[in-house]
């Protein structure tokens, strides 16, 4: 009863917040105005800059910024206990994520559809454009090797995910071509679409799961198949061209495809909570610590505080955010009181999300361990026994053998952190008739969508980054967006390969980036509250709401930095020939924050009440009514 109160309780708590804070947002602060003339009308170029409906931007918004993150992280911090990982969850995202997207889309919205990089040049000095827009870059190439490695090890571990995840391509396609070339309505196709997506795990599950290891029959470069490596560089080569295309072609009914799939999978998730929590199958408290024991967490793990704040970004607040809000959704939405829905309500529905991760992996999970036997279609899920009673393993005894406190942190593989979603989310539709076999590739499914939306994303923010770098410094090559998009992709693939050591080939240590880009990913999102205090301040409007979370998003990640890099244990400016690497990086980006920071507080003082230098105006604005807007 326990897991349904909490479930319950929190998703009731995000409605009232988009009700009452969300409103006072739009209506007192920010002022949204429908009539205001938004950039996806001012400079449609039908690539970039095209204006939709709510309904299909919310969709490319929340799957873009949701990606593993609200998965990863919750599935860690549960180590610390459900508690204070719920804590963070609830308020975070109420007080501090939707607050810090929200701000970000409001404040690109009314500067043509900038980045937040771009913005602080003006609204804090030409230096911190500079800082802030090499620090986006460090942070995107950081981002793009960990998805790609991400995806490529999912598609390896669970290959019944590979069908659905690239079926939904050629469908997005078909449906961008039938919406914005033949004016075709969305209802049937999307209905269609979200048909074959589920058939498609039906058929990835039990009859086609492509399985190329097994296809190949080949390892290479150690303990990492061939197929991750092949996988990784397949994907980056799809976000290259995706990047390009325009995106009401494949990002925008790709992501809105997803939606659906995703929201469907969650409210799946949300009914075999409520009735596993009827039922007693889950329980809670009988499951997982609340607030867990020292003793009984690994001993090279990183102190609760400030690492809760660092290990569950996606979920409560993320700094990737403020980049799809400020470089693809605030390109995008056609009416300016449509960013009260698109960013404060995309943020809560993450949320909600990781509400869900929590209890999946603390609850669900207590419902049974289980092993996979078998090969290609013919696999099958077994429930673990004890050895030593020969009873089913559930309850505290199943959670312990998925969070085994004697295996050391840095152990924990992307396998251990994400299959503990996939298996207590699975656990949860068994309760409602759902096969676990097919209950489990939903799950993974899920992941994978979310991380390949995410990546694609990120590629063309990438992209975005790379020009305003290169008109910035008069770079020129690097303001043609196929240079820019090469670099991107290229950087990141070169980054993704980095050797864990001389063992192990290439793609065997992207993936410890990972402690890097949870600090990094905080730290922007500390510098992004940085922009939208300046923007709120210079106007005289209330900043007592936003400058608190902007001090912990900046102090929280810098302490977790500053940790990584120097804690006599295991720090990396201790090791350096395993971690010269995340040494060098993470010192640049602490050294690039704090210089940001030091001209912020400068320029502060003196910024009350004086507007920013405006951007020149437009040749040939395009006029804007309700009427045209909302019949897009």
């Amino acid at each position: 009863m326990l897991t349904l109160l909490i479930a319950f309780g929190s998703f009731l708590g995000f409605i009232i917040a988009y009700h009452t804070y969300g409103r006072w947002l739009s209506k007192k602060i920010f002022q949204l105005d429908q009539n205001a003339l938004v950039p996806s009308v001012a400079l449609r170029d039908d690539v970039d800059f095209v204006p939709t409906k709510k309904e299909i931007i919310f969709g490319h918004h929340f799957t873009s910024i949701a990606g593993t993150g609200p998965i990863v992280g919750p599935a860690i911090a549960v180590f610390w206990g459900w508690l204070p990982a719920l804590c963070w969850v609830i308020f975070g995202s109420i007080f501090v994520g939707a607050v810090h997207d929200f701000g970000s889309l409001i404040v690109s919205m009314r500067n043509r559809g900038q980045t937040v990089g771009e913005i602080a040049g003006r609204l804090i000095s030409p230096r911190a454009r500079i800082l802030f827009l090499l620090v986006l870059f460090m942070s995107l190439t950081v981002v793009l090797a960990i998805f790609g490695l991400v995806i490529a090890i999912i598609f390896a571990n669970y290959p019944e995910t590979v069908l659905p995840v690239w079926i939904t391509m050629p469908i997005a396609i078909a449906i961008g071509l039938w919406v914005y070339k033949k004016g075709g309505g969305l209802i049937v196709p999307s209905l269609i679409a979200l048909f074959i997506m589920y058939f498609s795990i039906y058929l990835g599950a039990y009859h086609l799961p492509v399985d190329f290891a097994n296809l190949f029959q080949m390892k290479l470069f150690g303990a990492f198949p061939n197929i991750v490596i092949t996988w990784t560089f397949i994907l980056l080569l799809y976000c290259a061209v995706a990047s390009i295309l325009p995106v009401w072609l494949l990002l925008q009914p790709r992501d809105y495809i997803n939606s659906h799939q995703l929201l469907l999978a969650m409210g799946l998730l949300i009914t075999g909570v409520f009735v596993s929590g009827i039922t007693g199958q889950a329980d809670l408290s009988g499951s997982a610590p609340m607030i867990a024991d020292m003793k009984n967490i690994p001993a090279d793990a990183p102190p609760i505080w400030p690492f809760l704040f660092i290990t569950i970004a996606c979920g409560a607040c993320s700094g990737f955010h403020c980049l799809v809000s400020s470089g693809t959704s605030s390109k995008q939405i056609a009416c300016e009181t449509d960013a009260k829905y698109v960013g404060y309500g995309s943020m809560l529905t993450e949320g909600a999300l990781a509400v869900i991760v929590i209890l999946s992996c603390c609850a669900g999970v207590g419902m049974g361990k289980y092993d996979r036997t078998g090969t290609g279609a013919s696999y099958s899920y077994v429930i673990h026994m004890d050895e030593a009673t020969n009873q089913p393993l559930i309850g505290k005894a199943a959670w312990d053998t998925r969070y085994d406190s004697t295996k050391k942190w840095a152990k924990f593989s992307l396998t251990d952190k994400v299959g503990a979603f996939i298996e207590g989310g699975a656990n949860f539709l068994s309760s409602i008739g759902i096969p676990l076999k097919l209950g489990i590739g939903i799950i993974a499914v899920l992941v994978a969508s979310f991380a390949a939306t995410t990546l694609d994303s990120a590629t063309r923010l990438q992209r975005y980054v790379i020009q305003e770098l290169g008109s910035t410094c008069k770079i020129k090559p690097l303001c043609n967006k196929y240079i820019a998009t090469g670099l991107a992709v290229g950087l990141a693939g070169a980054v993704a390969m980095i050797p864990k050591n001389a063992t192990f080939g290439p793609g065997s240590g992207g993936l410890i980036l990972w402690p890097l880009f949870g600090a990094t990913n905080q730290l922007l999102a500390g510098m992004a509250f940085m922009v939208i205090s300046f923007y709120l301040w210079r106007r005289n409007k209330p900043t007592w709401f936003v400058v608190p979370p902007m001090i912990m998003m900046l102090i929280m990640p810098a302490w977790a930095m500053i940790h990584n890099l120097f804690n006599k244990e295991n720090g990396w400016a201790y090791n350096l020939e395993s971690n010269g690497h995340l040494f060098l990086i993470g010192l640049v980006i602490l050294i690039l924050q704090i210089w940001m920071v030091i001209e912020a507080l400068i320029i502060w003082p003196k910024a009350k009440g004086i507007l920013e230098k405006t951007l020149p105006p437009l040749e040939s604005p395009a006029p804007v009514t309700p009427e045209t807007v909302h019949s897009l």
